[in-house]
C-alpha cells in the first residue's frame, strides 16, 4: 500500500476534528494541549491540500463550510474506526466507550428510548450519545450514524434490520370532539370526519389508516384539514386539543386514554399494528458501544 498521509497530516486531521466539534480553535487547542496557532496552521495545511475552505470564520463565530461538514463526517468516522481497531487489538476496550450516533423517529424517541437513555448511560458511562430525532431516512455512510430505528425494513441489502416491536394502532379523539361530530361506528364513517394527517418524509404521502374488517387487513386513506409534516407528535397535540380524530400508536396516547382526556373509537376494527425496526450496516467488527446499544434495545430494556 502506498503511503498517503504523513504524521503531520494525520495530526492535522485530528486537530481539525476537534475544532469542528468544539467550534473554536482555542477550545480545540486546550483539549489537545497545543496552541491555537498550531490548530490554525493544521487547518490551513488541510485547506491547502484539499483546495477548499473548511471553516467560515468571523470575529463572532466559526462554522464549517458545506465541504468542511462532509469532510468532518468522513474524518470523524475514520478516526473512530482507528481508535476501535487499536482498542480491539490491544484489548483496551474491555468496556463500551466512545461516541454512538443513533437516528430515531419522534414517537419511538420520546416514548421509548429517550426516557431510558439515562439507564443505558449509567451502565456504560464511557459512551457518549448523539441522538438524531427525525422521521426522514438517513444515509449511514454519508452521515456517519451507527444505528437507526425506522418503521419498515430497508431494501438495501447492506443493512441489517431487526424487529424491535409491533406497535398497536388506535383511533382516538377528545370527548368534546365526539360530542360535536358524533362517534364513528365503522371505518367508512371516517369519510365524514376530520382526520388528522401525517405526511411521511420518505414518500411525501400521507399515511393510511389500518383496520381489521371481516378478518382481513384494510388500509384506508382518510382526509382532513390538518396535515403534519416531519414531527409525528404534532398530530398528538392537535388531537388532544379537539382538532379531530387520529390513528396513533397506543403507547403514545395510553396515559391520555387512562385519564379520559382521549377516547378510543372503532375498537371493534382495531388490533392492527406497525413494526419498529432496528437498522445498522453489515460489518465484520461492530464496536462494543454499538453492540451494547443493540443488545439493550433487542432485550426490550428500552421499551
Amino acid at each position: 500500500m502506498t503511503r498517503v498521509f504523513d504524521d503531520l497530516q494525520l495530526g492535522s486531521i485530528e486537530l481539525f476534528c476537534l475544532a469542528a466539534e468544539t467550534g473554536s480553535f482555542t477550545a480545540a487547542a486546550n483539549q489537545a494541549g497545543v496552541t491555537p496557532a498550531a490548530v490554525s496552521r493544521s487547518v490551513a495545511r488541510l485547506e491547502e491540500r484539499l483546495g477548499v475552505r473548511l471553516f467560515v470564520r468571523t470575529t463572532r463565530q466559526m462554522r464549517l463550510t458545506e465541504g468542511g461538514r462532509g469532510y468532518y463526517e468522513h474524518c470523524r468516522q475514520a478516526l473512530t474506526q482507528l481508535i476501535d481497531a487499536e482498542r480491539e487489538v490491544s484489548g483496551a476496550q474491555a468496556v463500551p466507550a466512545g461516541l454512538l450516533r443513533i437516528s430515531l423517529p419522534t414517537p419511538y424517541a420520546h416514548y421509548r428510548l429517550l426516557p431510558r437513555l439515562p439507564q443505558f448511560r449509567q451502565r456504560y458511562p464511557q459512551v457518549r450519545i448523539d441522538v438524531h430525532v427525525s422521521n426522514r431516512n438517513i444515509d449511514f455512510a454519508e452521515e456517519g450514524y451507527d444505528l437507526a430505528i425506522r418503521g419498515r425494513a430497508p431494501a438495501d441489502s447492506r443493512l441489517v434490520a431487526r424487529r424491535l416491536e409491533e406497535a398497536e394502532l388506535v383511533v382516538v379523539a377528545t370527548p368534546d370532539y365526539l360530542r360535536r361530530a358524533g362517534v364513528p361506528a365503522t371505518p367508512d364513517d371516517l369519510l365524514g370526519h376530520e382526520c388528522i394527517q401525517f405526511e411521511l418524509p420518505s414518500t411525501g404521502r400521507t399515511t393510511t389508516w389500518s383496520f381489521q374488517v371481516g378478518g382481513r387487513l384494510v388500509e384506508m386513506q382518510t382526509s382532513g384539514s390538518y396535515t403534519c409534516l416531519e414531527d409525528f407528535l404534532a398530530t398528538a397535540t392537535l388531537v388532544k386539543n379537539g382538532a379531530g380524530l387520529m390513528q396513533a400508536y397506543r403507547f403514545t396516547v395510553q396515559q391520555e386514554l387512562e385519564s379520559g382526556q382521549l377516547v378510543e373509537v372503532l375498537g371493534d376494527y382495531g388490533g392492527t399494528s406497525r413494526p419498529f425496526m432496528l437498522i445498522y450496516p453489515h460489518a465484520r467488527h461492530v464496536p462494543l458501544r454499538v453492540r451494547a446499544m443493540i443488545d439493550f434495545l433487542l432485550q426490550g430494556e428500552a421499551g
